[in-house]
C-alpha cells in the first residue's frame, strides 16, 4: 500500500505529541514540577535535553519495531526483554491509571472552577468521552490524534503569543540569564522517564515506514514535534513564574489572567480534547494488547470488550483522581514510576536494542 511522507515521517511525531500532552504538559503543572522549579534557565536547558532524549529513543524504538515487525508494546518488549517483557506491562498499567487520574483530576478542577459544578462530574464526563472514542478502533483514533494536534498547535500558539505580549517584557532576560536551581538535568531525565513509556503505544505508525531512513528520520522529528508546544508554554510561564508555580492548574490560571472570554472558550475545548487524546491512547494500547492475544488464537476480539475494558480502567482512575488530587498525583506518582521505565525500557533499548539494530540488523 502506498504511503505518504506525512504518514511515514511526520505522523508518528504528531501522534506522540497527542499521547504525551495530557500527562506531559497540558495542565502546566508538569512543567512546573520538572522544569520551572529548576529556574528559568535550568528549565529551558532541561526541555532541550528532554527533546533530544525523545528523539534518540524514538529513532531506536521505531527502527527496532520495524526490523522485528513489533507493532504493539507486547510484541516489542517480548523482542527487547525476552521473558522479562511483562515487567513493562505491569509498570505501563500503573502509569496508565496514574495518567488517566491526572487528566481526570485536571478536567474536574477546570469544570468546578468555571461551571460551578462537581469536579467529579467533570471527571466522569471526560472518561465517558474517552470510552466512546476507544470503542471505534485504530483508524479513527489515528485520524483524531493527528488532526487534533494541528488545532492544538494553533490555539497554544495564540495563547502563548497573547500572554507574552501582555506579561513577557523581561522574559528574554529571565530565560537566558536567569537562575539554574537544583539538578535540572536529573529532572529532565525524570520527565523523559515517565513520558517515554507512552512511546510503545504509537508503534502502529511504524507500519507505514518503508525502511531505516524513514524510521530514523521519523524518530528525529518526533522529539521536536512532541515538545515544541511544551517549550512555548514554558517560555510563557517564565514571564510570571512566581505566581504560576503556586497554581494547581497553571494553564487555567494563565488563561484567567488574559481575561479574553472568546479565547478561554476555545482553549478549554482544546484542553479537554487533549485530555481525551491522551486517555484514549493509553486505553487503546491496552485494548490492542488484548486484541493481539485473540489474533494469536486466530480469533477476533469481541467489540464489546473495548468499551468494557475502558470503563473498568476509567472507574479506577476516577477513584484515584478524587482521592489524591492533581498536585499529589504529579508530585509523587510520576517521580516514583519514572525510574522504573528508565530501567525496563530506556537502558535495554540503548544497549540490547542498539546492538541488534546496528550490529545484527535484526
Amino acid at each position: 500500500m502506498q504511503t505518504s511522507f506525512f504518514q511515514r515521517v511526520l505522523l508518528p511525531g504528531f501522534i506522540l505529541q497527542s499521547v504525551l500532552i495530557g500527562g506531559g504538559y497540558a495542565t502546566g503543572r508538569e512543567l512546573v514540577q520538572f522544569f520551572l522549579n529548576s529556574g528559568p534557565l535550568g528549565g529551558f536547558l532541561g526541555i532541550l535535553v528532554a527533546t533530544a532524549a525523545f528523539s534518540l529513543i524514538s529513532m531506536l524504538s521505531f527502527e527496532f519495531a520495524r526490523l522485528t515487525q513489533s507493532y504493539t508494546y507486547r510484541s516489542f518488549f517480548k523482542k527487547l526483554l525476552g521473558k522479562g517483557w511483562f515487567v513493562y506491562e505491569l509498570a505501563y498499567f500503573a502509569l496508565g491509571i496514574l495518567v488517566l487520574a491526572v487528566i481526570g483530576s485536571a478536567a474536574g478542577e477546570v469544570v468546578a472552577e468555571h461551571l460551578n459544578i462537581s469536579s467529579t462530574l467533570g471527571t466522569v464526563v471526560l472518561m465517558v468521552c474517552i470510552c466512546v472514542l476507544v470503542a471505534w478502533g485504530t483508524k479513527l483514533i489515528e485520524k483524531v490524534l493527528a488532526g487534533w494536534s494541528f488545532l492544538l498547535y494553533l490555539v497554544y500558539g495564540a495563547f502563548v503569543y497573547l500572554y507574552l505580549t501582555e506579561y513577557g517584557e523581561n522574559v528574554t532576560e529571565q530565560l537566558f540569564y536567569g537562575e539554574i536551581k537544583g539538578s535540572w538535568f536529573i529532572s529532565a531525565i525524570q520527565y523523559v522517564g515517565y513520558n517515554v513509556a507512552a512511546l510503545p503505544l504509537i508503534l502502529f505508525c511504524v507500519r507505514h515506514m518503508r525502511g531505516r531512513k524513514d524510521s530514523l528520520l521519523a524518530g528525529a522529528m518526533a522529539g521536536p514535534l512532541a515538545m515544541l508546544p511544551a517549550l512555548f508554554f514554558f517560555v510563557a510561564m517564565v514571564a510570571n513564574s512566581t505566581q504560576i508555580t503556586q497554581a494547581k492548574v497553571p494553564s487555567d490560571f494563565m488563561m484567567q489572567q488574559l481575561n479574553m472570554p472568546w479565547l478561554q472558550a476555545i482553549f478549554y475545548v482544546v484542553l479537554f480534547g487533549t485530555f481525551i487524546e491522551t486517555g484514549t491512547a493509553f486505553i487503546h494500547g491496552m485494548n490492542e494488547r488484548i486484541a493481539e492475544v485473540y489474533t494469536e488464537k486466530q480469533q477476533i476480539m469481541p467489540k464489546f470488550l473495548r468499551p468494557t475494558i475502558a470503563a473498568i480502567v476509567l472507574i479506577l482512575s476516577i477513584y484515584l483522581a478524587s482521592s489524591v488530587g492533581l498536585v499529589g498525583l504529579i508530585g509523587s506518582g510520576y517521580g516514583t514510576l519514572t525510574w522504573v521505565f528508565v530501567v525496563v525500557f530506556v537502558f535495554p533499548l540503548l544497549s540490547v536494542g542498539s546492538y541488534r539494530i546496528f550490529l545484527c540488523g535484526k
